[in-house]
């Protein structure tokens, strides 16, 4: 059984995974209290799943991009499982997440997280075999620089507020928006995308598996 963990952002998640069925998907908004709420929300998951910790035989983790507090929670946590169990740990990208879970299509496809002061990260995306290919590099901005982006046909998904959603609506025919259901990041995806690379034995070094920071002017988001 496979244990997926991502604190990226605000957006937190926890899922259980055997490679056959979800055994166990929990998703929630903190206000900031990553460090107070995950180790119990795990304990919770675990009891009314039925299972325990010495099932668990391997760890997926967003490794961003994301903010550094919450971040440095999640990792912390795997870490501490892995290096203690002497189990794998697979990190995934946060954006892959968002991406795998929208339907592969003819136009590409920007991931959206919230960056912080009124600013987005975003990666951009080709569907190549039917599957989404990350192009390039995070990029950093506002709704409406995004926006200013987009110069055909555009699938946008990720984490939107109702204001981003309605910038992003009015200033751009092209921009096609995800519904809100497909734009929250299912941690049983980061599950399922961890569990298929271990079944490559495509692992990360836990001692070495470093987060993807979001930087505005140079200083790490809190």
């Amino acid at each position: 059984m496979l244990l997926a963990v991502d604190t990226s952002t605000a957006q937190v998640g926890l899922a259980l995974y055997d490679g056959a069925q979800v055994l166990g998907e929990m998703t929630w908004t903190t206000r900031q209290h990553h460090t107070t709420e995950l180790a119990p929300a795990l304990s919770g998951l675990l009891a009314r799943s039925g299972n325990t910790m010495d099932m668990v035989s391997a760890l997926g983790v967003a490794i961003g991009p994301g903010s550094f507090t919450s971040l440095r929670v999640g990792l912390s946590l795997v870490k501490g499982i892995a290096l203690a169990k002497h189990i794998p740990v697979i990190g995934i990208s946060t954006m892959d997440i968002i991406a795998t879970a929208q339907p592969a299509g003819k136009y590409p496809l920007v991931t959206v997280i919230q960056a912080g002061r009124k600013r987005i990260a975003f990666s951009w995306y080709k569907s190549i075999k039917n599957e989404w290919q990350v192009q390039g590099e995070v990029g950093s901005g506002t709704v409406d620089e995004l926006a200013d982006q987009i110069e055909s046909p555009t699938y946008v998904a990720g984490e939107l507020s109702s204001e981003d959603r309605s910038r992003l609506a009015r200033k751009r025919v092209n921009v096609l928006l995800a519904s809100p259901v497909h734009c929250v990041r299912r941690p049983a995806i980061l599950a399922e995308l961890a569990w298929a690379r271990w079944q490559k034995n495509e692992v990360d070094d836990a001692a070495s598996l470093a987060p993807v920071y979001l930087h505005v002017a140079g200083t790490p988001i809190p």
